[in-house]
């Protein structure tokens, strides 16, 4: 089986024809974990919302492939049959769809007819995850992220990654509005998927603060502004900017002080 990949070329965006994105590209692949960092309104929950396929962005220039196929012809579902997740900023409540159910129907949706996972590994791997993630059994049969706290929603999602085992992860803000002990235990279930799946996993995180790179070390860390990555290297690249800010890039590239408007 071949290293997933995610890459991204001088991508372009826009919302209401507004241009948001311009420019952007990045190249993900398994075994990587890839941090993108950047002041409000830069664009990188646009980033990923596009590659996910929002429809109320629109591409209109570049190209992104994954695993090879482009992944703008692709509809949402079949991205995600093929192995890209998303989890999002703000996650959506569903009534009357229990969580249990969510996951099990979006596991079978990924499988072949007639290969739909049994209900008592479907329990076993529930169990072990939610074990993992510090989450009442309750959690199971109560509807989808209804009423659930900020952090509950978050370590939601992270149930939702390690359930449905796929190939790339991008995860928007998956930290905002974490306390400490519930970062640390979304920490810990990414970086057991990174562990147990090696080569088979790659993710993308879209964060604002370095404190969740305390947890999870990342390889590459990129900045983002003005609707593209402007400078990028390792773990100590996210320190710097936890105690200096963003000015000192600014002044290094020659960068105005700009927001998009749109994050």
């Amino acid at each position: 089986m071949s290293t997933p990949s995610l890459k991204v070329e001088d991508l372009h965006v826009s919302i209401e024809d507004k241009e948001i994105l311009k420019g952007f590209g990045i190249e993900v692949k398994g075994g990587e974990i890839h941090a993108i960092m950047g002041p409000n309104g830069t664009g990188k929950s646009t980033l990923a919302s596009a590659l996910m396929g929002h429809p109320k962005y629109e591409v209109t220039k570049g190209n992104a492939t994954f695993n090879g196929e482009d992944l703008f012809e692709m509809e949402v579902d079949e991205r995600a049959r093929a192995g890209l997740f998303l989890a999002m900023q703000y996650p959506s409540e569903i009534s009357g769809v229990t969580n249990a159910d969510f996951v099990r129907s979006a596991i079978n949706a990924k499988r072949e007819e007639g290969d739909e996972i049994s209900l008592m590994k479907f329990i076993r791997k529930m169990d072990e995850k939610m074990n993992t993630l510090e989450m009442d059994e309750s959690f199971q049969h109560r509807y989808l992220n209804e009423g659930f706290s900020g952090g509950e929603k978050k370590r939601n999602e992270i149930l939702q990654l390690m359930m449905l085992d796929p190939k790339i992860a991008i995860l928007d803000e998956i930290d905002s509005g974490l306390d400490i002990d519930a970062l640390k235990v979304v920490s810990k279930g990414i970086n057991q998927m990174r562990e147990e799946r090696k080569e088979d996993f790659g993710c993308l995180i879209i964060t604002h603060y370095q404190r969740l790179l305390n947890y999870i070390k990342p390889d590459f860390v990129h900045v983002m502004m003005q609707g593209k990555i402007v400078k990028s290297g390792g773990p100590e690249l996210a320190e710097r900017l936890e105690a200096e800010g963003y000015d000192w890039i600014k002044e290094e590239l020659g960068i105005e002080d700009e927001t998009v408007g749109q994050e």
